[in-house]
């Protein structure tokens, strides 16, 4: 996941769940209440305005150790904060979605996840060369062609 956070001047910092270390996302689940981390996962998945933070707040102690999350704060997180899925994650949805849409011999669980992919998507770019990975491109391209 990107989590997102625009600054006052309009620079974004980004962060990656995939760049922490084992040592900060121990010290997330522990600042959280002791949290799995795939509960963070899934919550980071839904906006949580404490699970961004948390992330946020851990790439912030690289340079300042002492920072305490109790007292780290986002004003205006609503507009300043945002999580968003990678490639990889998009990736993993759609193999999934796809062992199962094959047992059936249909296309409808993946054209029905598309949309809610593109929402959650870093890069919107992704979500069809996922498809196109999976040999699901010509799905991609019917969205394309039908305007949505």
């Amino acid at each position: 996941m990107i989590i997102s956070y625009t600054q006052d001047d309009g620079t974004v910092e980004r962060v990656s769940t995939d760049d922490l270390s084992a040592i900060e996302s121990a010290a997330i689940e522990e600042a959280m209440g002791d949290v799995p981390w795939r509960v963070i996962e899934d919550r980071l998945r839904a906006q949580d305005p404490t699970a961004m933070r948390a992330v946020l707040w851990a790439a912030r102690r690289r340079g300042q150790p002492d920072l305490a999350f109790a007292t780290f704060d986002v004003p205006g997180w609503r507009r300043r904060l945002t999580a968003r899925i990678e490639r990889a994650e998009i990736d993993e949805v759609l193999t999934n979605i796809l062992t199962e849409a094959l047992a059936k011999g249909e296309d409808s669980a993946i054209d029905a996840v598309t949309p809610h992919l593109r929402k959650l998507a870093d890069r919107r770019e992704d979500v069809d060369a996922a498809l196109d990975a999976v040999g699901k491109g010509h799905l991609a391209r019917a969205r394309k062609g039908s305007g949505a």
